[in-house]
C-alpha cells in the first residue's frame, strides 16, 4: 500500500511536535505554540529555569535543498527577534533573560525525526 504524501503544513505540524518533545524531556517547559501576530509567529516559546526560550523550528524531508538551518536568513532572524520582544511586552516579561535557539529536523520516509538544537543562535 503507498503511504499518503505529508503536506508541508503537516511536516511541520510533525517537526514542531517533535522538537516539543525533545524539549520537555530536556526539562524545558513550553509556555506557548504558534503564536502569531500581524509580523509573524513564534513556532515555540519555552521555559529553561529562568530564561525565556524562543525556538524557531526548521522541518525537512531531505537536505537537497540545504540543512533546515539555511532557512534561517537574516530576515527571519531579524524578524525572530522583533517578534521575541513582542511577546515578552504581551506577556509582561520585560527584564526576565531571553534567548533564541534553532532546532533542525530532519524527517526520514518513515517519518522517524533527527532533531538538532542550536542554543542561543540569535
Amino acid at each position: 500500500m503507498k503511504r499518503k504524501t505529508q503536506s508541508l503544513q503537516e511536516i511541520g505540524a510533525t517537526g514542531e511536535e517533535e522538537v516539543s518533545r525533545y524539549l520537555i524531556n530536556k526539562g524545558m517547559s513550553v509556555l506557548d505554540r504558534n503564536w502569531r501576530i500581524k509580523g509573524g509567529e513564534l513556532d515555540l516559546v519555552c521555559e529553561e529555569g529562568n530564561t525565556i526560550v524562543f525556538v524557531e523550528v526548521k522541518t525537512r524531508r531531505s537536505t537537497v535543498f540545504g540543512t533546515p538551518f539555511d532557512a534561517i536568513t537574516p530576515e527571519k532572524a531579524f524578524r525572530l527577534q522583533r517578534l521575541a520582544l513582542a511577546w515578552m511586552a504581551t506577556n509582561q516579561r520585560w527584564g526576565q533573560n531571553y534567548r533564541i535557539d534553532a532546532v533542525g529536523v530532519l524527517m526520514d520516509e518513515r517519518g522517524i525525526c533527527e532533531v538538532e538544537h542550536r542554543i542561543g543562535v540569535l
